[in-house]
Parts: C-alpha cells; sequence; structure tokens
C-alpha cells in the first residue's frame, strides 16, 4: 500500500530531514513513528500526503507515484488519506456538523449523504450531541474529536495523525487512543508521529523509529524505547 524506496529530502535551507528511508507498510496497519525532536518525523509524515516531495528517492501509495503526480491530481491522493494535526485546524466560525461536512461538500456529495455521514462519525467519536457547536464551546480533547471525525468522513484507506495526543491530558488521550483503535479494527491504516511513550508501551502496534533521517528500528508490537 505504501512504498518508499531510498528516500531522502533536504530543505532549501540546506537542512537533511531524511537521509535514505525504504519502508513497505501495508493495508490495515497500526504503526507509531517515533523518534526524538528533530529526527525527521515530521517530515516523514508531511511527504505521506504530499505536504512536500522527497528529494531523492521514491514513494508510492495505492500505486500512485507521489513524486511526479501533478498538482493538480493531489486533492484525489487526499481524498484516500485523511489527516489529523496536534493544533486541530478546526474552521473558526463554523459549527462541528458544518467542520466535518465541508470535507464531502467539496467532493460534491449529495446533502442527504453528507447528513448521514456526519451524524455516523459524529457517533463514533461521542459528539453526536456538540453538532451545533463551534469549536471555542468545545475543550480540547472534544476538538481533537472533531477532527478526527473531519479526516474519517471521506472513508479514507489511511489516516496519518501527527501528535494527535501532543496537547492533551493524559485522561483524553486515552480516549482518543480508544477511537484510533476502532477506526484501526475497520480496515484503516493508521500512521501516527508521538512522542508519548505511555500510549505506544501500552497499546503495542508497529514502531518505527527515526533518528538522524534513518530508520534505527522497525518492530512489529514494539515500545517506544527512546529519549525525547
Amino acid at each position: 500500500m505504501i512504498k518508499m524506496r531510498d528516500v531522502h529530502k533536504t530543505y532549501v535551507n540546506g537542512v537533511t530531514a531524511l537521509n535514505g528511508i525504504t519502508i513497505d507498510i501495508d493495508q490495515g496497519e497500526f504503526v507509531y513513528i517515533v523518534g526524538s525532536s528533530g529526527a525527521g518525523k515530521s517530515t516523514f509524515i508531511r511527504l505521506m500526503y504530499r505536504e512536500a516531495k522527497p528529494s531523492e528517492g521514491s514513494i508510492t501509495i495505492n500505486d500512485m507515484d507521489l513524486g511526479s503526480i501533478k498538482k493538480k491530481h493531489v486533492p484525489f491522493l487526499r481524498r484516500d488519506i485523511g489527516v489529523i494535526f496536534q493544533d486541530f485546524k478546526l474552521l473558526p466560525k463554523l459549527t462541528v456538523y458544518e467542520n466535518i461536512a465541508f470535507a464531502l461538500e467539496v467532493i460534491e456529495e449529495s446533502p442527504r449523504s453528507i447528513r448521514k455521514r456526519v451524524m455516523d462519525v459524529l457517533e463514533l467519536v461521542g459528539l453526536k450531541n456538540k453538532a451545533r457547536f463551534i469549536p471555542d464551546e468545545l475543550s480540547g480533547g472534544e476538538q481533537q474529536r472533531v477532527s478526527i471525525a473531519r479526516a474519517i468522513v471521506n472513508h479514507p484507506k489511511i489516516v496519518i495523525a501527527d501528535e494527535p495526543t501532543g496537547n492533551l491530558d493524559p485522561e483524553t488521550s486515552w480516549g482518543i487512543m480508544r477511537i484510533f483503535e476502532e477506526i484501526n479494527s475497520r480496515g484503516t491504516t493508521i500512521l501516527m508521529a508521538t512522542h508519548n511513550r505511555e500510549i505506544v508501551n501500552a497499546i503495542k502496534k508497529r514502531v518505527i523509529a527515526i533518528e538522524d533521517g534513518l530508520i534505527v528500528r522497525d518492530e512489529h508490537r514494539g515500545e517506544y524505547g527512546y529519549e525525547v
């Protein structure tokens, strides 16, 4: 499903973030991306949804070469990829319902389909009773659940989460992880960059550790094992 072959990424300022990454990730896997700050985790994640392009090497997702696809085709790639950010990135003037529905409106889903799918994902994340709230009326954990709902409403094959529990308290973080486990149990591939060793060590999934732009460890049902 995801294939990276000898991927390098050097930014215009001369900083090399990745220095030869080769990896395969299969459909339905749950993968933690771990490592110290500045190790290359965020670049690894950004390459996956074509926010950045590799300087060398190839990245293929669902047989689509991310290094060569035209800019106009990137939105089609992203229909199969849901992205969740640490800072939520919700539209502040829209309601919870409208924030999630927006992802379907841009691909011209019917109003009837939009309503059903939005309410289905709100039920999954436990926010069906908050559909008419705006983001400022929600807690941080609730806002993150809205961002998860928005990311999965298109039924993507892959969900990418960049430090999704980084700004949340421990109890809320565990609730968010239970949602990720449920999404994964339905066959969606999860890639999650995280510093949270407690979660990684408790909910054992595949762990890919990146240091100095290189994969230094790749273990199924591994533990964090690295200082942050």
